[in-house]
């Protein structure tokens, strides 16, 4: 028995041309030191590989929403794809979380100089605690301008964001009288994936500067509950919709935007977080009436619908069954 066994092995190893992974219960029988015919004894099994971390990757997202507008993109950005919902280049108005990019941009341009101390410091709260007055100060010392326009073209620091990182569905607001106002200009989710790759990759604020725009965004603070009327609470969304085993793998960078807009009556909210491995983005208009919390839980059930395991997670080696051929 134990020679017809090995033999059969052994051509069947020849014949596959290469190394052939021979169960355990099948070294047993063909061991000269082992005894008896039938593979007798318990067979030793292979372990499993271990999964790699999971992640936010490309997936089916269901939400029972009740609103005017609802669009989410999340972007690979080890491949650069970009993936989301059906409507994912459709625009809204960007709120605060465009300023994100108005720090960047104004801080680029510095190169390796030191911005003055209430302009940088006007610079971490217009991130941190999404403060509109620093914020401000920030965009008019980046060369913005709230000047109203009937042209879809916005003012420099907008038009800087769609060259520097490729933006092609972002344009200046076109309600009026705020066809100036940074709040205004409309992006897609799309763009705005984009824009936090753009801001992670170092394009935004440059060699200098990048390290520091990120940190101030992974240090956002406040709850939905911390609202004052030109700043507040932004540490929501996207952030509660992913688990310890993802925040635990770095830092994630985030800037959120949110205001109840009287025009239409909706709130027009916005969710935008990015780690070293992808960019995701949720764009939302609904009721005045749901409230922002609403829109927080829908931006971390997206979050969460996207968690994933990376390629080659789910995979088992399968065991020859013990004691059969």
């Amino acid at each position: 028995m134990r020679s017809r066994v090995t033999t059969v092995l052994a051509v069947a190893a020849t014949l596959l041309g290469g190394v052939l992974l021979v169960p355990a219960a099948y070294a047993r029988l063909a061991d000269d030191t082992s005894s008896g015919g039938g593979g007798g004894g318990a067979a030793s099994t292979v372990p499993a590989p271990t999964p790699p971390p999971p992640t936010l990757a490309a997936g089916p997202v269901s939400v029972s929403f009740q609103g005017e507008f609802f669009s989410w993109a999340l972007m690979d950005r080890k491949t650069g794809k970009i993936s989301g919902s059906s409507n994912m280049t459709s625009t809204s108005s960007t709120e605060s979380m465009i300023k994100a990019w108005i720090v960047s941009d104004y801080l680029r341009q510095l190169g390796d100089r030191e911005p003055p101390a209430a302009l940088k410091e006007a610079a971490r709260l217009a991130i941190i605690d999404s403060d509109d007055v620093a914020a401000n100060k920030i965009h008019a010392a980046a060369g913005g301008s709230y000047k109203p326009s009937t042209s879809s073209t916005p003012d420099a620091v907008i038009q800087r964001a769609i060259k520097i990182c490729g933006l092609t569905d972002t344009k200046r607001g076109n309600v009026a009288p705020y066809t100036g106002y940074w709040s205004f200009t409309r992006m897609s989710p799309r763009d705005a994936v984009r824009l936090g790759d753009c801001i992670a990759d170092g394009k935004a604020a440059g060699p200098k500067w990048t390290k520091w725009v990120l940190d101030q965004m992974s240090e956002v603070r406040g709850s939905v509950k911390e609202q004052k009327k030109t700043s507040g609470g932004g540490r929501w969304g996207i952030i509660d919709g992913l688990p310890k085993s993802i925040t635990a793998q770095g830092p994630v960078s985030i800037k959120n935007g949110w205001t109840p807009i009287a025009y239409d009556s909706n709130w027009h909210v916005n969710c935008l977080a990015v780690n070293g491995k992808w960019s995701l983005a949720v764009m939302l208009r609904y009721p005045l009436r749901s409230g922002l919390n609403y829109g927080a839980q829908v931006c971390s059930s997206v979050a969460t619908q996207l968690v994933t395991p990376q390629p080659g997670a789910a995979l088992k080696v399968p065991q020859q069954p013990v004691g059969k051929l």
